[in-house]
């Protein structure tokens, strides 16, 4: 079969190597999957570098977010048991993270329903318990995690309101339903969200980018509101002042989806059972910013690292050489074209 793998770490671009290798063989803790799509995730271009909290012994092969089928013919949506990740045509699957895949959803779009989804559904309800008729800020809105908060926002009935990087990104944010785009690029975030909440600010802060993001959601945090931080794609973390937290009466929450697997699996079932059933009356559908075949998987992460795309990138296997340029659409997924993820 052929499968990225990367021998020595650094940019995905340069490590990445597409080889002929046998398939996997599962542990016991594994189940063996045919990949028929991947979703591109920041920790795969993390894992790359070295840089991300786990470090699967090298050779390894990226790709963490799968839609597959098993042996039994099942299709499936799972997170890969590492070294033998998704970017390949066959991978392992952790056999406590196998569920169904939505019918409502096509490959692509099921592929990149689990991290982005579940990540934002559980910063929303369970770490900031966000309530209708609240105002959710999202950075990062036209992003594969941004606007997957911004799709459970609505659904939870809050107003909701996306920065964005530039004219194209502030298209697809209102698209996808933002009550109010803001522009990072051009807009003044701070006074853009203090005047369209009459000066109150967001009631809660959805933040997958860090650095002048999480300064800037601080100063445009409302009275006992919720800061969560979901991840730092600048590169930049943030120091918060707890004084400033303190005497401004505001909550500032971490979120790492991961553990949730490890302490409540359950709570992540029913996430799941939830999301489907959004899916399927057509409430939230993954945005595909590109499908690209296995040969151009290198090439995806690269950009997924450089912060050059809008929503999700999913590599098919089953698609040919490819050219990593295509944006073809399927059920139940949105496409999207445009500048960068920060």
């Amino acid at each position: 079969m052929q499968a990225w793998r990367v021998h020595r770490h650094g940019e995905p671009h340069e490590v990445m190597r597409l080889e002929e290798t046998e398939p996997p063989t599962p542990g016991p803790d594994g189940l063996l999957v045919r990949v028929r799509a991947a979703n591109v995730n920041f920790p795969d271009a993390l894992l790359c570098r070295g840089q991300y909290q786990v470090r699967p012994p090298l050779p390894f092969t990226p790709g963490v977010e799968l839609c597959g089928e098993t042996e039994d013919g099942r299709r499936i949506v799972a997170t890969a048991a590492l070294p033998y990740g998704g970017f390949a045509e066959y991978a392992v699957a952790d056999a406590a993270t196998v569920l169904p895949a939505p019918e409502a959803l096509d490959d692509a779009g099921a592929a990149a329903l689990t991290v982005g989804y579940q990540t934002a559904w559980f910063a929303l309800h369970r770490r900031a318990a966000l309530r209708p008729g609240e105002t959710l800020l999202v950075h990062a809105a036209a992003g594969g995690v941004g606007s997957a908060a911004v799709q459970l926002g609505k659904a939870a009935g809050a107003r909701v309101i996306g920065v964005v990087g530039g004219p194209g990104k502030a298209r697809v944010a209102h698209d996808l339903g933002c009550d109010l785009v803001v522009d990072r690029r051009s807009d003044d975030v701070v006074e853009a969200v203090r005047d369209a909440t009459a000066g109150r600010g967001a009631d809660v802060v959805y933040d997958p980018v860090g650095g002048a993001s999480y300064a800037w959601s601080a100063k445009c945090v409302a009275f006992e509101g919720r800061i969560v931080v979901v991840g730092f794609a600048s590169g930049d973390v943030p120091a918060p002042a707890l004084n400033h937290a303190l005497v401004k009466n505001y909550a500032v929450l971490g979120l790492h989806w991961g553990l949730y697997r490890r302490h409540d699996p359950d709570a992540v079932r029913a996430c799941h059972t939830e999301l489907t059933r959004l899916a399927a009356d057509g409430v939230v559908a993954p945005l595909i910013g590109d499908r690209v075949a296995l040969a151009d998987a290198a090439r995806a992460v690269q950009r997924v690292a450089d912060g050059t795309t809008t929503g999700r990138l999913v590599v098919l296997p089953g698609t040919g050489t490819g050219t990593g340029t295509g944006t073809s659409t399927g059920t139940g997924a949105r496409t999207a074209t445009g500048g960068d993820t920060r």
